[in-house]
């Protein structure tokens, strides 16, 4: 007779595959920033890259008057049919280009599109090439699916900015995607048209599809947003990846889309079902209004981050062993601290830990991110003098 009592836990035998995913160190860093906090430490949150605004009022209202009539259940994959059409008509104007509502796919928040993309025009042994430093998950999720990152350096002698002559260098016959970001997480870089032209003249004629991740482009300073999907011939071979977080401060809200062609949006609608279903019924209504409606908050937001931007960077360049380029857009800081002679990750760690500074390390984006921090500049004004303060006090009783 067997024995009914309890069994011993057995081993966790995870597939290989999650070995070769990677973490989002903000998250990582604002947990040990809550840890501080917990133990009465004073901890400035300059790690995460989130609006520090409310949610405008029209989208909220639309959002609410959403749930209570009775928005709350399943949508089409692929998003509502009129949150589709609306994403296509404003990304028609804003890129210059015809869009329909079947080249969009609405996801829960923008990040799928990185997942979906990747996972599903490469296979195992196929190339990506990813800007370095860059938002964690392109690396990350190329390593999933088997593929090999190459990474091309984005450089500060360049302001942060593509090099069209590295790329065509760095691409292979085995090479199936280009990601692009622009304006640029860390840096703020932001890439102009005629990068954008020579980068498409670089690719050529060759097999190979573009990601644009253009989730920050209503956040701009210097010069304009320009898309690689508003060239001609280009829009086929351009997956689109755009969001309502980072303009409309509705991160919590969890709203992003896609833009691609329609027989790939397909695709993307049939991950969706095996994934996630569909997004929120009330957000994408929320979506909508956010789209449609007036659009002076997103004008006041940019407006407030270029005023911070200049602040900021004008006070870290007088700390001891800081520099820092004006970003063109985007919202944050990515400052040079190579003459202090610390890592990256050694000085994120002590401003952190010594001085109440919440920050990441260059290197949580990547190799050629080592030298580097980045700071957000989404925080009061208050509190971005406040974290300078600090740093200040630091830099001069340890450098």
């Amino acid at each position: 007779m067997k024995s009914q009592g309890i069994t011993a836990p057995t081993e966790l035998r995870l597939a290989k595959r999650m070995s070769r995913l990677g973490i989002e160190s903000a998250f990582e860093v604002l947990h040990r920033a809550r840890l501080l906090e917990a133990q009465g430490k004073h901890v400035v949150h300059l790690e995460i890259g989130e609006p520090d605004f409310d949610t405008p009022a029209n989208i909220v209202e639309a959002g609410v008057h959403a749930l209570q009539t009775g928005w709350t259940h399943y949508t089409p994959s692929a998003g509502l049919p009129e949150l589709r059409q609306a994403v296509a008509e404003d990304v028609s104007r804003s890129r210059g280009v015809k869009c329909s509502a079947d080249e969009v796919v609405i996801v829960p928040g923008a990040k799928p599109i990185v997942f979906y993309t990747i996972m599903s025009l490469l296979e195992s042994g196929d190339e990506a090439i990813c800007p370095s430093p860059g938002f964690p998950a392109y690396e990350s999720v190329v390593n999933f699916a088997g593929a090999k990152p190459v990474l091309i350096p984005l450089r500060e002698e360049n302001d942060f900015r593509l090099d069209p002559n590295e790329l065509a260098d760095l691409i292979t016959d085995r090479t199936r995607l280009v990601i692009l970001n622009s304006p640029h997480n860390p840096t703020g870089g932001v890439l102009s048209e005629k990068d954008i032209r020579d980068i498409a003249e670089a690719i050529g004629d060759r097999d190979i599809m573009v990601f644009s991740d253009e989730i920050y482009s209503r956040l701009i300073f210097e010069g304009e947003h320009f898309s690689i999907m508003s060239l001609d011939g280009w829009k086929d071979r351009t997956v689109m990846l755009d969001g309502f977080s980072k303009s409309y401060a509705m991160t919590g809200w969890r709203l992003g889309y896609g833009v691609m062609r329609s027989d790939l949006a397909v695709h993307f609608s049939k991950l969706m079902t095996n994934s996630n279903s569909c997004s929120a019924a009330f957000t994408q209504v929320a979506g909508i209004e956010a789209v449609r409606g007036d659009q002076e908050s997103v004008s006041r937001m940019c407006a407030e981050f270029k005023r911070r931007r200049d602040r900021f960077v004008a006070r870290v360049n007088k700390v001891p062993g800081f520099s820092c380029k004006l970003p063109a857009g985007a919202f944050y800081a990515f400052c040079n601290i190579k003459q202090t002679g610390l890592t990256a990750k050694k000085l994120a760690d002590a401003l952190l830990e010594q001085a109440g500074v919440a920050c990441l390390a260059g290197t949580s984006f990547g190799q050629f991110g080592e030298g580097y921090l980045r700071f957000s500049i989404a925080n009061s004004m208050e509190n971005l003098d406040l974290a300078l303060d600090r740093v200040q006090d630091w830099a001069k009783k340890n450098l």
